[in-house]
Order: C-alpha cells, then structure tokens, then sequence
C-alpha cells in the first residue's frame, strides 16, 4: 500500500532529536505504520475488538438468509453455512488488515445474500450459486485492474445508487418480518377485490411466543442504538435469545414453535470442530440451462449489490479515519477495491456468500483505529468463531431476523441524499426502491429504475445525459422485462 500522506509522520513521543522517525519501533509498529498514523498499538487492538463485536452478528444472520431451498430443492446446513461464513470472514478480514493495511473488515455482504436467496437459487443450484460469487469477484477484480470501474462509477447516477440500497434495505427488511411471522401470506390469487396479498401476523393479529420475542428483539436493538452503544445488534440478539430460552422453557414450546428449525436450547457442547462441508462446492455444471441473458443479469446484480456498497463504505470510513484527502482519495484505494473484489471468489470457495466492507468498522475506527493492525485482530475474532458454531444453532429464526429490520431501517437513511422535490430524480428512485421488496426481486427494481431514468431523459430532450452505458442497461433491462414473450415470439419462428 502506497504509504498514506495523511496524519503524522511520527508521534511526539517516539521522534528522535534530527529525526523524522522513531529510532526503536517495534515490528508491528513498523509494518503496519501505527506511529505514522498517530495510533498506538492499544488503540487498533482496542478499535479491532469493537469491530469485531459490532459485526459478529453476520455469522449467525448469513445461515438464516441461506436457508431457502434451491431449484433442486437442497438446503443448506446451517452448520456448514456457520463455519463458511466465520472462514471467509476471517480470511478476507486479515487479507485486508495485512495486504491493505486498513481498518476495514469484510464478512458475507447481506445484499449479495439476500441476492443469492431469492434471485439466483430459485434458478440454479447452491453449488452454481457459489459460481456466480466467483464470477462476480472475478468481474469485480478485472473492473479495479482495468480502471473500468470509474467509468461504471461515473454511468451509473449517484441518486440510483443511493435507491438500490434503499431498495435493498426494504427488501431485507420484509424477508425479517417475513421470517419473524410478523408478515405472512394469504395465499390467494392476485386481483381479487378485497383480498390482501399479505396480512399482520395470521389473521390480521399477531399469535404466538416467537412473534413476542421478535417484537422485544427489535425494540431492544433500536433502544441500544440509540443510546450508542457499541455491538448494539450482537447484545439485541443475545439479549432476544436469552428471552427465547426463557419463553421456551417456562411456556412449554417445542422445536416446532420456532418454525421447525434451531430453537433457544443447549443439546450438546457448545464447542466443536469446524464443518467445512461446503467448501469448494463450486459447481458450473447445468448453468447453460439458465440462459446467458439471466446469468448476465444475475452477474450483474451482484456486482452493483457488492461493489458500489463497497465503494462508498470503503472511501466514507478512510475519511473519518483521516487516510482519505477532501477530494475522496485514499491511498491504497485500489489494493483495497482488489481485496474486496476477492472477496467473492473466496466466499464462493467456502460457500459463505460474496464477501464485502461492513459499514460497521466505523464502530472501531470510531474508537482509535486507523491501520490494518484493528483487521487482523478482528479477523482473529472471526477465526475463534469457527470453533463455536453450535451457538448459531440456539439463536431461534425469530430473534436473528430482528436484526434484518433494524439494518433495513439503517440503509434506508441513504433516502436523505435524494433530491425528492425533482420528478426527473425521484421517479427512478422511487421505482428501483420500491419495487425491490414489491416483486420480492432486487434486479426488476434496479431494472425499473435504469429504464425510467434513461426514458425520462430521453423526453426531457438530454439524450447524451446517460451516457451510452446506461443506454445499453437500459436496453439489457428491457430485454430482461420482455423475456418471455421475446422466447415465445421466438418460439413461434
């Protein structure tokens, strides 16, 4: 990483008379420039730990977004799923704390998840899933060595980038409530006067202990949040399943009250040997059968889901952290656009979901970090959890999807970045953000919202305005809308 310009050369301390650098550092001073950013060695342990507990909640979330079953009908075991996702963590966390020398940590994206769960899986296989994340990481990789990716950066518009986290955001958040009980089905057909789609609970009202314990799991993460507290999410899910455990026990519940699937209770130890099970179960065999034009889609999808987050999360934390200039440049931009790109291809090799920057490293750059020393301790943390994975198995569907919401609630603040009072801006957004948990489809809503910006510039007369990138979405999406009669016309040739 090209040494940073921003911050002290040394600390007051350390310098020597006539000198620009301490005389005696230690190794880890000296090789991940603790000193030179004004830190100190107790400051990245300190500010790597908070990370880690405000992040450490993936490894018990990921297993429930990727328990949908695939085309064939397999599911995951949440085992597996546990162990891969603490494994591809760790690997790319201490990549970056080593190879970047950021405190920035990476675990298994929720975007690429929820992508993978209810756009890619009902298509293909897990095993081709897992494909997909490597060709997206290797799209991702090839954009950042080429310099393609300030080209797509500059097509794509600054407020459509904001709607498809917003979009993304209300997508997680009804899978939560859907997963919770909270929101369910009726299970009628469409078009019926009268007839709701979806309904509060069943009934109308909500039944049953698990719901209760959802609705206390929420509150309690909102409550700590906004008192600032540190990890607020991991202690809501601890504190909610605490609460489960309790309700299980002294109610008399059974594993089927809680869906059927984990329930609050200790069967055995709580530490085991690591189940790598899904590793390299990357499969490309039937992907022909998909359609080139729906693997473009999907591989598209996942790139815009996990490299414009990146991007931001990634230049917004090197500012606070003080290694990014008033222009948003930060050395080492690209070593760490690499390794975030990796990150795909490494959690398709462990079968854990794309990796990506969590905006939760602003917790432990927030409290003194400000080199890759703080990943390498967090990457440690994730390594530890490989070993206590039989604790993933106690947190209820109910509790863990708590946390869907609340992250829902927090994408959706990107909504104060938009222009509302300009139809010709909101338009677009309002159609990618709102059709993403509509159609329960991330692509029919990045979709909507590329073709009616590109239209609404077309009347508005600024055909050039787009660019001819965007043109060429634009007709992609149009492609991808007009798919089925497009076969059938064909079909009829």
């Amino acid at each position: 990483m090209t040494q940073s310009t921003v911050g002290p050369t040394t600390s007051a301390q350390d310098a020597g008379p006539g000198s620009r650098v301490p005389a005696r550092r230690s190794w880890p001073d000296r090789y991940f420039r603790i000193s030179e950013r004004g830190s100190t060695f107790g400051r990245e342990v300190r500010g790597g730990v908070t990370t880690f507990m405000a992040m450490a909640y993936i490894v018990l979330l990921n297993p429930v977004i990727l328990s949908v079953p695939d085309a064939a009908g397999h599911k995951l075991d949440g085992g597996q799923v546990t162990t891969a996702t603490a494994l591809a963590a760790a690997v790319t966390t201490l990549a970056m704390g080593f190879i970047g020398n950021v405190p920035l940590a990476l675990a298994a994206g929720l975007s690429v998840s929820a992508v993978l769960s209810f756009q890619v899986v009902p298509e293909m296989t897990w095993g081709n899933a897992w494909a997909m994340c490597l060709i997206y990481g290797c799209v991702i990789i090839l954009l950042v060595v080429t310099g393609l990716r300030a080209l797509i950066m500059n097509a794509i518009p600054l407020a459509l980038k904001h709607a498809i986290t917003m979009g993304i955001g209300l997508f997680v958040c009804l899978i939560g409530l859907v997963q919770a009980g909270f929101v369910t089905s009726m299970g009628g057909p469409g078009g019926v006067p009268g007839e709701k789609p979806i309904q509060l609970g069943t009934s109308d009202m909500l039944t049953g202990w698990p719901v209760l314990c959802f609705a206390c799991t929420v509150l309690l993460i909102f409550a700590l949040q906004v008192r600032k507290v540190p990890g607020a999410i991991l202690i809501g899910i601890v504190g909610g399943t605490v609460l489960a455990a309790l309700v299980h026990q002294f109610a008399g519940l059974d594993k089927k009250d809680w869906g059927g699937r984990n329930a609050p209770e200790i069967t055995g130890s709580l530490v085991s040997s690591p189940d790598f099970g899904l590793f390299g179960s990357v499969s490309f065999k039937g992907l022909g059968d998909v359609g080139a034009i729906s693997i473009g889609v999907i591989v598209f999808t996942l790139v815009l889901a996990g490299f414009f987050d990146a991007i931001g999360t990634i230049i917004g934390i090197g500012q606070q952290a003080g290694l990014a200039d008033d222009t948003g440049r930060m050395p080492g931009l690209n070593k760490a656009l690499a390794i975030d790109g990796a990150g795909g291809v490494v959690g398709g090799v462990a079968g854990a979901s794309g990796q990506t920057v969590f905006v939760e490293s602003t917790a432990g750059v927030g409290d003194g970090a400000r080199t890759g020393l703080a990943s390498v301790v967090t990457g440690l943390g994730f390594a530890l959890c490989l070993f206590f994975t039989p604790l993933a198995q106690v947190i209820p569907p109910q509790v863990a999807a708590a946390a869907l919401v609340v992250i829902g609630s927090m994408m959706m603040t990107n909504a104060m970045h938009i222009d509302w009072s300009d139809p010709a801006t909101s338009i677009p957004v309002f159609l990618t953000t709102v059709l993403m948990p509509f159609t329960y489809s991330i692509t029919a809503g990045i979709a909507a919202g590329v073709i009616a910006y590109v239209l609404i510039r077309a009347v508005q007369g600024k055909f050039r305005e787009p660019g001819w990138l965007m043109w060429v979405l634009a007709a992609v999406f149009l492609a991808y809308f007009a798919l089925d009669p497009i076969e059938q016309w064909l079909g009829a040739k």
